[in-house]
């Protein structure tokens, strides 16, 4: 049984990383951290955290349990990196959020340390594990629909302000681009690497349009990749409109509607018909393959250095 803690519960937490650590098979919810012990208290009996001692707002006393074995970061984006490092330091495991630091720096220090102390180190982008997904990338991979030549990536959501921590320095770095930005990227990387080759030139608009916040509230870029294929993401954080992916190549087309988000639903269309899929949860899914990792020694499928080519790219994108 892989022992798993929780460092910050927030939305994403509560709603989506704890309750799918209860499904998933060989692993359980230990504890939990929060700068707020009352509330750290209510979610381990909530979700019925199995340590003697579940509750935590200290990071050093929580990591200093010889008895948990890994931890997902939650934590707001800037302190990624110091707890990913504190944790492998103590030797745990780590599952962290997207993105999973604000610099390359950090980035590439976490990847390195997590190899030096013979620790996993995953990073979590659910959509990896959308079922729907994972059978359009096969098609992809297979040159099903022939040479990739075009590959769109669009998802937004509304802040109703920017009081969100994202929109400010002390915490964030990027705002749509760390909410749902830094998925699309990945959703793209992980389709078209395999096939097209590294990114070799990015052209980007970012619109800062709050004026109480300097990070950017909509970006829309260009990827081109060494195969000549091209790629195009739009995030934003001031208007809903719904999700979409698409992907043209030299012998057929998919469409992806409502597949792009945290949900395992939506539809797949393509050129010879519909993709059939269970509409499972993602987040169980990428836990899943975290824990399995552990338990089979094993790099996680998304690995500290893929996460580390997503920071180099929101760093070129918007910096």
């Amino acid at each position: 049984m892989i022992r798993i803690g929780v460092i910050g519960l927030g939305k994403i937490a509560a709603n989506s990383l704890i309750p799918a650590i209860r499904q998933v098979r060989g692993a359980c919810l230990w504890s939990v951290l929060s700068r707020d012990i009352e509330k750290a208290r209510r979610i381990a009996r909530e979700f019925h955290a199995h340590s003697g001692n579940p509750a935590f707002d200290n990071l050093q006393t929580f990591l200093s349990d010889p008895e948990l074995d890994a931890v997902i970061v939650a934590s707001p984006d800037k302190l990624h990196a110091s707890h990913s490092l504190a944790a492998i330091d103590k030797g745990k495991h780590v599952l962290v959020e997207k993105p999973m630091a604000t610099s390359t720096t950090d980035a590439q220090l976490m990847a390195t340390a997590a190899r030096r102390a013979d620790v996993k180190l995953g990073v979590a982008y659910h959509m990896r594990w959308h079922q729907g997904h994972r059978a359009l990338a096969r098609r992809v991979w297979s040159r099903h629909y022939g040479e990739i030549q075009t590959v769109r990536a669009h998802w937004t959501f509304k802040s109703p302000d920017s009081s969100n921590w994202r929109a400010h320095d002390k915490l964030g770095k990027w705002w749509s681009l760390a909410g749902v930005g830094t998925h699309c990227l990945d959703w793209i990387l992980w389709l078209m690497r395999p096939i097209c080759g590294e990114v070799e030139d990015v052209q980007s608009a970012v619109s800062r349009a709050d004026t109480t916040s300097r990070h950017d509230t909509s970006v829309a870029t260009h990827l081109k990749f060494q195969s000549g294929a091209i790629a195009h993401m739009f995030c934003s954080a001031v208007h809903d409109t719904p999700t979409v992916g698409e992907i043209y190549g030299s012998t057929g087309y998919a469409l992806c509607r409502e597949t792009i988000g945290t949900s395992g639903g939506g539809s797949i269309i393509t050129d010879s018909g519909p993709i059939e899929y269970d509409s499972l949860n993602p987040y169980v899914g990428e836990i899943d393959d975290f824990v399995s990792a552990i338990s089979n020694d094993r790099d996680p499928e998304v690995t500290g250095e893929d996460g580390l080519r997503n920071i180099e790219l929101l760093t070129e994108i918007c910096p």
